[in-house]
């Protein structure tokens, strides 16, 4: 009986140290791709290496971050309701030198990366110093929070260019920058309407409706964009076929926001509601179709 304890509480730990390092949010990282298929490098054996080599130094930097969070906040999760039960530090499954001994872990990958990918991990370096005053100062700030968020996802498509040395259009940039806005304040947007002020103290600073404004801007400005990038090169005028499917995302995921009063964690909402992912896997094969190069 006491083997079986035993058995399982390691089983525990085990587990609560993968969750500490949130391996479902790594689907983030998915941005760092960008620059291979839109660059059509993805012909490419090398650069498809390259990209998929700063996929997985972004995991260990976005994990990193997490766990730095995870820490700064560990007081203030064992007091919320969700958090101390789901977050490994908060409810107690994984003590703190376990987490710091895992961060220093992360951070000493990092730095062998820097031998490997030197210009993907300077960029990391930015990333991670803006989540480590992210995490301090910046997410008790309202407006700048959110950017700050947003300003992450760009910097994962740069890594994604840097790792392939190749030149990104701005239109990209502006694209995912409004894309994780939306994103961003959707995540504010469901917290403040199912833990109140009381889940985050930036909270207390914003309103439902301020929120949904912004949302909505955000939204209009990622499909805006996209379209004048899918417009403005002559080589990619094929894509025009996927902003359909842009639209049926948006308006699925703000669907699944308003009625479904989901949408706090938008990786979540992906994995979860189908009609959701196959717009993604369709917009996905729609790209790929439009980017082939048409023989003679």
């Amino acid at each position: 009986m006491h083997d079986t304890t035993t058995s399982h509480d390691f089983r525990a730990r085990v587990s609560g140290v993968i969750r500490l390092t949130r391996p479902r949010q790594w689907i983030k990282n998915a941005f760092v791709l960008a620059p291979l298929f839109f660059t059509l490098e993805f012909f490419n054996p090398s650069s498809v290496y390259l990209a998929l080599q700063a996929v997985v130094l972004c995991c260990l930097a976005s994990s990193a971050v997490y766990i730095v969070n995870d820490l700064r906040d560990i007081e203030h999760d064992r007091r919320h309701p969700k958090k101390s039960r789901e977050r490994p530090l908060a409810s107690g499954v994984v003590s703190v030198p376990v987490a710091l001994v895992l961060l220093v872990a992360l951070y000493a990958l990092l730095v062998c990366g820097w031998f490997v990918a030197p210009g993907v991990v300077a960029v990391l370096a930015i990333y991670l110093a803006l989540n480590l005053a992210y995490s301090f100062i910046l997410k008790y700030q309202p407006v700048v929070d959110i950017f700050t968020i947003a300003i992450g996802f760009v910097l994962r498509v740069y890594a994604g260019a840097v790792a392939l040395d190749v030149p990104v259009s701005a239109w990209m940039f502006i694209t995912t920058l409004c894309l994780a806005l939306y994103m961003a304040a959707i995540k504010r947007r469901q917290e403040l309407r199912h833990s109140g002020t009381g889940g985050r103290r930036v909270l207390k600073k914003y309103s439902v409706a301020l929120i949904d404004r912004y949302a909505e801007m955000s939204a209009t400005g990622a499909l805006l964009f996209y379209s004048m990038y899918v417009l403005s090169e002559p080589e990619k005028q094929r894509l025009v076929v996927t902003i359909p499917l842009v639209l049926f995302g948006l308006f699925r995921f703000w669907y699944i926001v308003e009625v479904l009063d989901k949408g706090e964690s938008p990786t979540d909402v992906v994995l979860a509601d189908w009609p959701l992912l196959l717009a993604v896997l369709l917009w996905i094969a729609a790209c790929a179709w439009a980017l082939w190069p048409v023989s003679g």
